[in-house]
């Protein structure tokens, strides 16, 4: 891995890996380094997680208001309306960027995951998982404005497909798998032309698919092709949709999600990024009870930033290192069915 410079531009990241290899731990180091992110962040306090629930509720409020206002704004743009800028910023953005300030990940995943309504409150999600992303890797002030707004508007173009896709409670056909895919090209057409928008917004909408070895769509665009805030609102879609119960399957529990986006680090997603996210995510279980592979229970410890899934566990009085222990895995989060 060649690096540009001596150390990694915030907000830039011009880190170039090469897709046939893993990422060697001195490569991880500089990146977790120049994010700021690789101390322990354990400080778990009961008084501290209670007031975060309250906190969460009350957001989570807010959430069910914003995403009911998107389903009218999905409406009056289906019907040939334009595109409310002024409205989204001034009634939905807010909410957003708010919920985007909680630390308390393991609590808002459930809370972000937990409606049957997924299309409207998926735009909302993504752009407050895609926020927080931003912040981690230090994007600057008005970089993140455009971030947050594109990824709240990534499947704009999704008003002008048919509900009888959208809605469809199966597998879509071959034909409609196609059909369902021009919604990033229909999102960029009915953004690029708003007058005071960064052109990025549009950009997000259109490349949200793509994929860093070429697999995705619309252009098959690889890693350096597509824009960072493409790559960071690619990882937040995969993430809520993943997580999320919808007609056709159930939610994933959160270490399912984490464990498969952690083998789509080399090559669909941007590894980057995904190591960032997946060890703030993993960081938010720190003092969560989980039940390990063998049938044992145990308190996560502290997670490791070269391998976020092999955490530090204790059970019992016994310390596990999953690193040094092949054969454990992180079976479930106990908490998971509450």
């Amino acid at each position: 891995m060649e690096i540009c410079g001596d150390e990694v531009t915030k907000g830039n990241l011009p880190l170039e890996w090469n897709n046939n290899r893993p990422l060697t731990l001195p490569e991880i180091d500089h990146i977790l380094h120049s994010m700021k992110i690789n101390q322990v962040e354990y400080n778990f306090d009961h008084k501290t997680n209670v007031n975060s629930k309250v906190e969460i509720k009350k957001i989570s409020r807010e959430i069910d208001l914003a995403s009911k206002q998107m389903e009218d704004i999905f409406k009056h743009i289906g019907r040939g309306g334009d595109v409310p800028l002024s409205e989204i910023k001034k009634d939905i953005l807010p909410t957003i960027k708010q919920a985007a300030e909680i630390p308390h990940l393991y609590h808002l995943f459930y809370e972000l995951n937990s409606k049957d309504e997924y299309t409207y409150r998926h735009m909302i999600c993504v752009g407050i998982i895609a926020t927080m992303i931003g912040r981690w890797i230090n994007l600057p002030k008005e970089e993140l404005e455009h971030l947050t707004l594109g990824a709240t508007l990534h499947d704009v173009g999704k008003t002008k497909i048919s509900n009888d896709i959208l809605n469809k409670p199966g597998k879509l056909t071959k034909e409609e798998y196609e059909t369902m895919k021009l919604h990033t090209m229909y999102g960029y057409e009915l953004l690029k032309g708003i007058k005071g928008l960064d052109e990025r917004v549009a950009i997000v909408a259109l490349q949200h698919h793509e994929r860093e070895d070429g697999g995705g769509y619309p252009f098959r665009l690889v890693n350096r092709q597509i824009d960072i805030h493409s790559k960071i609102v690619a990882i937040a879609d995969v993430f809520h949709a993943m997580s999320s119960a919808r007609v056709y399957h159930k939610a994933a529990p959160l270490h399912v999600v984490i464990k498969q986006m952690q083998e789509d680090a080399f090559g669909k997603l941007d590894p980057n990024i995904l190591l960032v996210f997946l060890y703030k995510m993993m960081n938010s279980l720190t003092g969560k009870q989980v039940q390990l592979t063998n049938g044992a229970e145990g308190t996560i410890i502290m997670i490791h930033p070269y391998d976020p899934l092999r955490s530090l566990v204790r059970v019992e009085d016994t310390l596990i290192d999953l690193r040094y222990n092949k054969h454990l895995q992180i079976e479930k989060v106990l908490e998971d069915n509450q």
